[in-house]
């Protein structure tokens, strides 16, 4: 039970450390130190700094997961209306004004696709599958008659989540809400 506790203990540091500072800045050692764990303990559980990013990067889109199905597979609601609920939830977790701003797969996308093939592996897979969630919300709308049934889910899908995460990405270099709040206007005209 230890050993599992130490390990959820240095993925939580290390998701918390990568999320709000970068792959690039965030050492073994700050992890370490902030886990309070000795530098053999790292290395018992990950074989390289690259695979721990790869564990951090899995908890944190279970984590993503987890909120996509609460509120897009809550059933209370109008699919669209629960799909706006969705992103401005996002927009307040991730948004400049929350506690560590920015979304960890657009960081690491920006950061690491190009540098590791593991981690752009599971940012592909972790994207397409976002990207196929979002698609089914708006099959919904569409089967209900809310969305004309000429609207293509998986392309509707993949412009609002490249929207969101492009919004995110303007946030920060505007640090403003304002480029997030456009794209959830945006939305408002499908939901």
């Amino acid at each position: 039970m230890a050993i599992r506790n130490t390990r959820d203990h240095l993925l939580q540091v290390g998701l918390r450390r990568i999320h709000s500072m970068g792959y690039a800045s965030t050492g073994v050692k700050e992890i370490l130190d902030e886990a309070d764990v000795p530098k053999g303990s790292f290395y018992h559980y990950f074989a390289s700094k690259e695979a721990f990013a790869k564990d951090v990067l899995e908890l944190y889109v279970r984590g993503e997961n987890e909120r996509a199905a609460k509120i897009l597979g809550d059933g209370k609601g109008a699919p669209l209306k629960r799909l706006r609920r969705y992103f401005e939830e996002l927009i307040t977790v991730y948004g400049p004004t929350a506690k560590i701003s920015g979304c960890l797969v657009g960081n690491l996308s920006l950061e690491m696709a190009e540098h590791s093939d593991s981690i752009q592996s599971l940012l592909h897979l972790s994207l397409a599958n976002w990207q196929t969630g979002i698609a089914g919300i708006l099959q919904q709308a569409i089967d209900r008659g809310d969305l004309a049934k000429s609207n293509k889910p998986q392309e509707l899908a993949s412009f609002l989540l490249n929207s969101y995460e492009g919004a995110l990405l303007r946030s920060k270099a505007d640090r403003s809400s304002n480029p997030l709040r456009t794209s959830c206007t945006s939305l408002s005209t499908f939901c």
